[in-house]
């Protein structure tokens, strides 16, 4: 069986499957009863198709307008004046605001200078939008209100949630529950015309009560999953974003926007609305989900617009929003597009193939059995003589006949199985969303699993990302900073020159902000590394204010992981200018030439003072402080600012070591990890010593692994990297570039399933690249995270192991349903068959076999598949690549089962009467209902027992699982009012004392035969560390 599953249902992959390979499997599922419920979880290719399509022609269109708008408004511009007839609404003005909607709309849409000039510029439409460009909206809650009525809500339309009863009507799209309505319709006419009301109505009472059971219990579990996936794609959607509002910067959801506000924008964001530029340095937008061109568009003061949905690729600005929701082009956009959905999962794929051909088995033996009893029945009439009179009973016999054969289909396809998969992905996914973990795409949870190799990034995920300065190297000098008056007397004890330089440099160079809070306290606003610098430099007794007024930002050229520095370009008074320059130490030292004495004069840098200072910067690593360094260099008045700025000729200032201490748990986390066969690599830009000795400190760095930098790292072939890849444990100073390689050979060269962390822009193409890409929740772009296939909220390495158990546990669950609905599966069928082969009858009619169908379907699911993770699952080795789904463990499970419930099933039908000692007219009904109730708790027990597959405490944590008790319960107490108060509509009839202990003694001996066949060994799929004892 797996390998044919292997060859026909295995091209799917967790990511980026083909849709060759997508279309392939479907074709091949050739028995399905509820197409609409088989595939709901699955992409619809035909619509994707449409989007696609859709959004092309959609960039086309938008593209063109934009071409030519921005073409015709140029050349409009240059020749007409900036005045304009514009009627303020009426409506608009008894708000308080002087410009509509629509004409703010247009404006940036078309992306026209002349409507903004017309307007006054930025500060006009600021005026007339009652805002401010330094202090941002009045945010109270009245004029929020205002806004929101006049220029609408930040909020797209979305597809509306599909009610209770669209469930219930999918779930009778079953085709062969039509065929058994159809069935229990044509019994009810003929049994009331035969027999009367209400005796000749029970056998189609019975068979349409049994439908709408299982149609009410299949739609309510469907309508739980739609919710749960209602709620996870309203988590994913969520996106926060800074801005100014009554002259204080915070955080705010992008849903909260109004036209307006203040947007504070970086490298990664996400624009969350139309806008207009206020102030910035070096933005390149991409563009490329709205116009498909992939070239960055550059904004700035010449060229303002800021359009929604597009990507901040470089630079960092303000932005005043003007145009919110459905006005937006990229609302519209949205409007027009429909989803095809999310791929599904290979274990999706894998079960609609295990379905498929257990279906085909099944159907062959459905038409088989109702062949066997249609000819018991004819050679009955031929030995009687009544071949040529045949009464209504007998229609009403072919009938029943045919119902039980579609009542064996219905068993028989294992419709559930690939619906399994989504039931337990949803269930973990909600109860991971309380881990801080999100996922967003549904096959990372059950690929996470499956994970060999974590390429963990260092900062903010094995650290705390609250970041201290703990020592400054200045004027020759190692200094502790501890304190404020430690800070202080640094200050006191260097000359003048030298702390402006250093001032400048913290409070000039930096992408971040002091602002004063609403408490009056100052707060520094930025990355952990900015913040703790700024903070530095507050210690030091340095205005943030007021240096920044002294002179003018020029330029800016951000901090990227390329080029691991960051630069600004100052005006001085006078017209001179200034270059400040921070970023890996050893690359800044590189580009100086000079350095500031103890008096504060620029000495050359020498090669004994290189070398002094390259101790240092080591000797602050080995202490696992982070280590930047600070320059400066004087231009003069005759640079072009247009110019990239200086790249070496600087002038060293310090060196500041920064103290990010290691997570509590990281240590146990990672040794959690190798336990479980986990290998955990650590990928950082920062210095190799750094690196190294917090890769210790979190028990990574072994004393045979290797620590490796990046530049090393691109220059080795291949055959030297097949070699080296394996011992890497630390990759310190690597690139973007690096990491994807490092990803990439690790997935093709060695067969590794590889989960990498990112949370730049730029680790985009690894997260794209690996099996499980993880997002950081806290320092993550937008760019990261929608590249990531789950996101990590709280930034924490611990957490990345609760997904990897998550995952485990998912894997594990639908292994157990699997076994236990194939268990089922199986003997139903053979019972069935069997009995109506040799005695022309069979012992669970179609009723029975329906509630049957709901114990091993959606209840069984729902028991097995939501089972809670446990310690135990990360002490196994991880489900390598091609491993069979399907286990030896599986197989020894389900035969022993097998074997032992057909044993007592035939033993009743043959000798049930001796043994229970039944007699009189009704002793074949009280047999067959004997045979059901033994079936039914054979199922519960078995249940019990598929919680473990190979361990013997099944009963372990039972308690903790309430869903698990519930449909056990459930299943218990239904059994018992189907056999003693539904019997007419049932086929059944009330049981004695002796013969119920009897049912239940028969079920519950099931287990110790469980026990028993664990024992036997098997040749293992995997590696299982656990051993197979009763703990």
């Amino acid at each position: 069986m797996e390998n044919y599953l292997n060859e026909n249902f295995g091209g799917v992959k967790p990511k980026n499957s083909s849709e060759e390979a997508l279309r392939r499997w479907r074709k091949l599922c050739s028995v399905v009863k509820n197409p609409k419920r088989r595939f709901r979880f699955t992409a619809n290719l035909s619509k994707r198709s449409e989007a696609e399509a859709m959004k092309r022609t959609n960039h086309e269109k938008i593209k063109v307008a934009l071409l030519v708008s921005k073409a015709a408004l140029q050349f409009i511009d240059a020749g007409l004046s900036g005045s304009t007839d514009y009627e303020v609404p009426e409506e608009v003005k008894a708000c308080g605001f002087g410009i509509s909607a629509d004409e703010l709309a247009s404006m940036v849409e078309d992306h026209s200078l002349k409507k903004l000039r017309a307007h006054g510029g930025i500060e006009g439409i600021s005026e007339k939008l009652s805002t401010s460009i330094t202090d941002g909206i009045n945010a109270d809650e009245e004029s929020l209100k205002h806004r929101q009525n006049v220029y609408g809500l930040n909020r797209f339309v979305e597809k509306p949630l599909r009610g209770f009863w669209v469930y219930v009507w999918e779930a009778l799209q079953d085709t062969t529950l039509m065929i058994l309505a159809v069935c229990a319709a044509v019994s009810l006419a003929v049994g009331i015309s035969t027999e009367g009301w209400p005796k000749g109505a029970y056998d189609g009472l019975g068979i349409v009560l049994s439908i709408l059971l299982v149609v009410f219990v299949t739609a309510i579990s469907d309508y739980r999953q739609s919710l749960q996936f209602k709620d996870l794609d309203r988590e994913k959607k969520k996106i926060s974003i800074q801005v100014t509002r009554n002259g204080y910067r915070q955080k705010i959801s992008i849903y909260d926007l109004v036209v307006g506000d203040l947007v504070h924008l970086s490298i990664g964001d996400q624009v969350p609305a139309d806008g207009l530029f206020v102030s910035g340095f070096s933005l390149l937008i991409n563009e490329s989900s709205l116009t498909g061109e992939s070239e960055p568009v550059t904004v700035n003061k010449e060229k303002p617009f800021f359009l929604s949905g597009t990507k901040v690729q470089d630079g960092s600005g303000k932005m005043l929003v003007t145009t919110v929701g459905m006005r937006t082009g990229w609302g519209k956009l949205m409007a027009t597009l429909s989803e095809g959905g999310e791929d599904e999962t290979p274990l999706q794929v894998k079960l609609n193939g295990v379905a498929t051909i257990i279906g085909k088995i099944g159907l062959f033996f459905a038409i088989i059995t109702f062949l066997v009893l249609t000819k018991g029945l004819i050679d009955r009439k031929i030995i009687s003589g009544q071949y040529t009179s045949w009464s209504g009973d007998n229609f009403i016999e072919i009938l029943e006949f045919f119902a039980i054969a579609v009542t064996i289909v219905v068993v028989a396809v294992p419709e559930g199985l690939p619906l399994a998969v989504t039931l337990s992905l949803a269930f973990a996914m909600k109860k991971m969303m309380h881990d801080r973990s999100l996922v967003r795409h549904l096959a990372a949870c059950e690929t996470m699993g499956s994970a060999t190799c974590i390429c963990s990034d260092k900062t903010g995920t094995l650290t705390t990302n609250h970041m201290t300065v703990v020592k400054l190297f200045i004027c020759g000098n190692a200094k502790e900073i501890q304190n404020a008056e430690q800070a202080k007397k640094v200050r006191k004890e260097t000359s003048e020159h030298v702390s402006k330089m250093l001032m400048q440099s913290i409070f000039q160079n930096t992408s971040g902000e002091v602002v004063m809070d609403r408490d009056g306290r100052r707060d520094c606003i930025g990355s952990p590394t900015e913040a703790a610098l700024l903070e530095f430099g507050l210690m030091l007794g340095g205005d943030f204010g007021g240096l920044r007024k002294e002179s003018t930002i020029i330029k800016v050229e951000p901090f990227n992981s390329h080029r691991k520095t960051m630069a600004v370009l100052l005006e001085l008074s006078g017209g001179r200018y200034q270059c400040h320059c921070k970023g890996a130490a050893e690359i800044i030292l590189n580009m100086c030439d000079k350095v500031l004495d103890s008096t504060g004069q620029a000495v050359p840098l020498d090669e004994l003072t290189m070398n002094s200072l390259m101790n240092v910067i080591e000797g602050f690593a080995n202490e696992a402080l982070r280590t930047l360094c600070l320059a400066y260099m004087d231009i003069g008045d005759n640079f072009n600012p247009q110019n990239s700025l200086p790249g070496h000729g600087y002038t060293f200032i310090a060196i500041v070591g920064i103290k990010d201490p290691v997570r509590p748990g990281v240590k146990d986390a990672v040794q959690i990890c190798k336990a479980a066969g986990i290998t955990v690599r650590m990928v950082t830009g920062d210095n190799i010593n750094t690196a190294k000795a917090i890769a210790r400190e979190c028990g990574i760095l072994t004393d045979d692994g290797l620590a490796i930098e990046g530049s090393d790292f691109r220059g080795k072939s291949l055959e030297e990297m097949r070699t080296l890849i394996p011992k890497i444990q630390v990759m310190a100073r690597s690139s973007p570039l690096d990491k994807h390689t490092l990803v990439k050979h690790l997935r093709t060269m060695l067969g590794e399933v590889v989960a990498v962390t990112g949370d730049g822009t730029n680790d985009a193409p690894a997260l794209h690249e690996a099996d499980i890409g993880l997002a950081m929740g806290i320092a993550g772009t937008e760019v990261a995270k929608e590249s990531a296939d789950v996101i990590i909220l709280d930034d924490n390495f611990s957490t990345i192991v609760t997904v990897a158990k998550w995952g485990r546990s998912v894997y594990i669950n639908i292994q157990k349903f699997v076994q236990f609905q194939l268990t089922v599966n199986v003997v139903a069928l053979i019972v069935n068959f069997s009995s109506a082969c040799v005695t022309g009858t069979t012992p669970l009619t179609a009723v029975q076999l329906l509630w049957v169908n709901l114990i091993m379907d959606t209840l069984g699911a729902l028991a097995l598949a939501t089972e809670p993770p446990h310690n135990d699952l990360m002490k196994r080795q991880p489900v390598g690549r091609g491993q069979s789904f399907i286990s030896n463990v599986m197989w020894r499970n389900i035969f022993g089962q097998v074997v032992y419930q057909l044993s007592v099933m035939w033993t009743l039908q043959v000798e049930g009467k001796k043994l229970f000692k039944l007699d009189g007219p009704n002793e074949d009904l009280v047999l067959n209902t004997l045979i059901f109730n033994s079936f039914v708790f054979c199922q519960v027990f078995n249940e019990i027992s598929s919680r473990e597959m190979e361990k013997l405490n099944v009963f372990h944590d039972i308690l903790r699982n309430w869903v698990f008790i519930a449909v056990l319960s459930s299943t218990v107490v239904f059994q018992v009012i189907i056999i003693e108060f539904l019997g007419s509509l049932a086929n059944t009839t009330p049981l004695s004392w002796n013969q119920w202990l009897g049912s239940i003694l028969i079920g519950l001996f099931s287990m110790p035969v469980a026990m028993l066949v664990k024992k036997i060994p098997v040749s293992l799929n995997r590696q299982v560390e656990s051993k197979l004892k009763f703990e």
